[in-house]
């Protein structure tokens, strides 16, 4: 089973930019989806950007489209979330998540609003990384 390790995060004013790196170990991320998820306090956990590493289609909430991009390195692999012109109401902690699926369908749910059942169905959780959006 894949072990993921969260880091990048911090705090940026408004309209800054972060990029958040998820590395994996114990295996690569061949044939895996792999998220990106987010909660603020207070608020319910949600979806933001998912990548098929079989088919490298990518996906992502409508809070994120546009600003935001999900990418990967297989030589390091990690998989990366380039944040820009963030904005206060992107402050959370950040989650990676990843599940061994072929299937696009778990990127699919993962980023969909409202958050359906089973969005958050991936096997292995990374640690948090806290994002701060200074206004």
């Amino acid at each position: 089973e894949v072990q993921l390790q969260a880091s990048g995060g911090g705090l940026v004013p408004v309209g800054g930019s972060l990029r958040l790196s998820c590395a994996a170990s114990g295996t690569t991320f061949d044939g895996y989806a792999v998220g990106w998820f987010r909660q603020a306090p207070g608020k319910e956990r949600e979806g933001v950007s998912c990548i098929s590493m079989s088919y490298y289609n990518t996906y992502y909430a409508d809070s994120a489209k546009g600003r935001f991009t999900i990418s990967s390195d297989n030589a390091k692999n990690t998989v990366y979330l380039q944040m820009n012109s963030l904005k206060p109401e992107d402050t959370a902690v950040y989650y990676c998540a990843a599940d061994r699926t072929l299937s696009p369908y778990r990127c699919k749910v993962a980023v969909t609003t409202p958050v359906p059942e089973g969005a958050f169905d991936f096997g292995s959780w990374g640690q948090g990384t806290q994002v701060t959006v200074s206004s």
